[in-house]
């Protein structure tokens, strides 16, 4: 009889503890996504660049590497399909501060006052197939100091023409962020760093043979056409100290990355 009641006891604890550490998984599970840090079911992970600070953020519609010496990121990455594509106007919600970057984002109000736009590395515009991802690119580590006229102007014709290449390849895979490196203007208590340039970089794997495409672009606005802008990627890596496409093959990396030539993208 006692036999049979240690051997209940034992099948009782036994069970008791299999639903504790799944009840307690399923917490670890939820407080992960909560804080913004859920593995992402819409980006290709696969092309994230390398992180210089160690702080690499997952969100839903983007990832982000945070550089709390400049109190933004340093790439901002993300997949932008032509299913992605939409003209829906949802309303344009408040900044909010990431509560998923560590060493804590910066506050919106740093840039109040301060003369500059709180410019969106992953554009809002590209984010208009639901409104959870929309709203999404309002986090404060999704922003960087700019110009108003260059934030309205050149950098807004690039973010167009992302979409239409976006549309035209069925999808490119973006990395967009300031050059933080050099003499740098800051605002804010936080002294949040206001880039002297700004990239975006793309990468063209779906239509059978892999291209690449970068831009670096002076802060200010221009009226010139965006070509001139264009730049090899080694380039870029070699500003920022970011190594952006390491996961290809070396041959293809090394090729691709030195080139600066366009002509295998319709401007």
């Amino acid at each position: 009889m006692k036999r049979k009641l240690y051997s209940l006891l034992a099948l009782l604890i036994l069970v008791a503890v299999y639903a504790y550490d799944a009840y307690f998984d399923k917490k670890i599970e939820v407080q992960h996504i909560e804080s913004g840090a859920a593995v992402k079911t819409d980006t290709n992970e696969f092309f994230l660049p390398t992180s210089t600070t160690g702080q690499v953020v997952h969100h839903e519609g983007y990832s982000l590497s945070y550089s709390e010496a400049h109190e933004q990121a340093e790439w901002v990455a993300y997949e932008l399909k032509k299913s992605h594509l939409s003209n829906s106007n949802f309303k344009r919600p408040y900044f909010e501060v990431d509560k998923a970057v560590k060493t804590k984002a910066a506050h919106w109000r740093n840039y109040k006052q301060s003369g500059y736009d709180r410019g969106h590395l992953c554009p809002a515009g590209d984010r208009r197939y639901s409104k959870a991802a929309h709203d999404e690119t309002f986090l404060t580590s999704n922003i960087s100091p700019q110009e108003h006229e260059f934030n309205a102007g050149i950098w807004n014709r690039l973010e167009q023409k992302t979409r239409y290449w976006a549309s035209k390849y069925d999808g490119v895979f973006v990395v967009t962020g300031g050059v933080l490196k050099g003499d740098m203007k800051t605002i804010g208590e936080e002294n949040v760093a206001v880039p002297n340039y700004f990239y975006k970089v793309l990468i063209d794997n779906n239509t059978g043979k892999t291209k690449m495409l970068a831009f670096l672009i002076p802060h200010k606005d221009s009226n010139e056409p965006l070509y001139n802008f264009v730049v090899s990627v080694d380039k870029i890596e070699e500003l920022t100290g970011i190594d952006f496409f390491h996961q290809l093959e070396d041959s293809i990396e090394n090729t691709l990355e030195a080139s600066a030539d366009y002509k295998h993208w319709s401007f």
